[in-house]
Parts: structure tokens; sequence; C-alpha cells
């Protein structure tokens, strides 16, 4: 009796990729559960937006846009994000070099405290701001007994209150732009004889230039578009401390046509912003 050959066992079959549904978009198959929750986010973030368009009141647009009171807030905005903007190159920059250059214990604790107004609600950085420089605050009784200077409710609060939350865009810019940059030049000019300070104004500055101007436009934008720390610190006085959000808040309780447009106004002016800043971050891939 011979023995029966043994018949190996047939090989496992294979498991077949899973297919997953994709739908064709620049050339390239994207998976559905990917691309719908995606085009949901982008309706999301869109409609609002478009509703605003659509709902402008584009008749009487002219006349809500040309009244004293749009002027008046607009032309203080204007000025108190500038100020608040030079208020954040002149102190933020410096702040800057320091977190990029300077070796030193905590400056990780540092840099989070920096950028906390980043995360704090608006309304609590009006607080603090209160506290601090009011005129029973910590710094502001000394302000207020020594020199008279009362900052809370006046013009010069709001531009404070402004650079408190917009700083951080400036300084975070900065600094990111101070770390890329090649720090060999600096090392050059040093042994040439200049100072740190001469090679900062004069090697450093121009190198960063760039990355100032950005930080400084996302600075002015966020200072435009204050609302929170403004109201609570320097209140809501037309001609004084009312900016174009303020306004637009007072309006959408009496005139909400006049709400629209003053939104418009500063819809306009974020696309601007955006649009200047897109050789930074809309470059194609």
């Amino acid at each position: 009796m011979t023995a029966g050959r043994q018949t190996a066992a047939p090989p496992a079959a294979r498991k077949r990729p899973e297919r997953v549904r994709t739908w064709a978009v620049g050339g390239r198959g994207v998976p559905l559960p990917l691309l719908l929750p995606a085009l949901l986010g982008l309706a999301f973030l869109l409609v609002p937006l478009l509703a605003l368009l659509v709902r402008a009141p584009w008749s009487g647009l002219p006349e809500q846009l040309t009244s004293a009171e749009v002027w008046q807030a607009l032309r203080l905005s204007l000025i108190c994000a500038t100020a608040a903007t030079a208020v954040s190159l002149v102190i933020g920059v410096p702040l800057a070099w320091v977190l990029a250059r300077v070796e030193f214990p905590g400056r990780g604790l540092v840099r989070a405290l920096v950028t906390l107004p980043l995360v704090l609600p608006p309304v609590v950085g009006g607080v603090a701001l209160l506290m601090a420089l009011g005129r029973n605050g910590v710094v502001g009784r000394w302000l207020d007994s020594w020199f008279g200077v009362t900052l809370p409710f006046t013009t010069a609060g709001v531009v404070l209150a402004e650079a408190f939350v917009a700083m951080p865009f400036l300084v975070i810019s900065v600094e990111g732009t101070l770390r890329a940059a090649d720090r060999r030049f600096e090392e050059a000019a040093s042994t040439l004889g200049a100072s740190r300070f001469t090679a900062f104004r004069r090697v450093t500055l121009p190198l960063i230039a760039p990355g100032i101007a950005a930080g400084a436009v996302l600075a002015w934008a966020r200072a435009l578009g204050e609302f929170g720390a403004t109201i609570t610190f320097a209140g809501n006085f037309p001609g004084r401390t009312q900016t174009m959000p303020l306004a637009v808040y007072l309006a959408l309780q009496s005139d909400p046509e006049a709400a629209i447009a003053l939104s418009l106004v500063l819809l306009t002016v974020s696309v601007a912003v955006l649009a200047g800043l897109r050789d930074r971050w809309m470059t194609a891939s």
C-alpha cells in the first residue's frame, strides 16, 4: 500500500484592500468621508458671510456709510488701531528679539505669558486692565496721584486695550522670523566691531523687515476689530471711545441695517488684510 501524497493546503486568500468611494478633484481622488465634512466646514464658514452680503441694504448703503456717526467711529477706529500698532512695534519687536535670541531661566513661561492674550477672553483682558490701570488699580492709582493721568474711559484707554490684545500677534510673527533668520550675518557684524545693538539696528532689522511688516498688519487688523477689552476698559462713548465694533453692537439694537453696513466695512478691511498677506500665507504648494 503506497502512501498517498499529502496535498498542501490552499494558500490563504489575500485580503483585498478596502475600497473607499472617492470623488475626483483636481485630478486626484478625494475620499468621500473626508470630502463631505470638508464641504460642511467650508459652508459653515462661508454661509454667514454670504448671508451678510445678501441681506446688506445696498440701495441705502451710501446713506448709511456717509452718516456722521459712522465716519466718527471709523476715524476713531483707524487712529486707535494705528496707535496701538505703533505701541506694539515699539515694545513688541524688542520683546520678540529677547525671546528669540537670549537664553534665560523661565523663557518658556515668559513666552506663554506673552501669548496668553491670544486665548484670554477679551472681556477678561479688559477687567485685568481695569485692575492694573484703573483709578484704584495697582498701577493706575500711582499714575492718578503722581501725574494726574486717568486711562479708563478715554481714547488712550482704547489704544491700550487694543495694544494688549494685538501685540501678541506681532511678537509671534517677529519671533518666528528671528528664529528662521541666519545668525551668521549678525556674527559677522560683531566680528567687524559692531556692538550688539548696532548689529540689531543695521543687520537684523532689515533682515526681518518682512516678518515685522506681516506682524504689524496682523496686529493692526486685530486692533481694528477689538471689542471686549475696549468696552470693558474704555467704555462706549461716541467720539471718544466708540470704535467700529462698538458702533456695530450699538446699531444692532436699534438699526440692523446700519449694523450690517458697518459690518461690511470691517469685512472689507479683513479681506484687504488677507489680500496683503497672500504672499505669506496663500502661496501655492
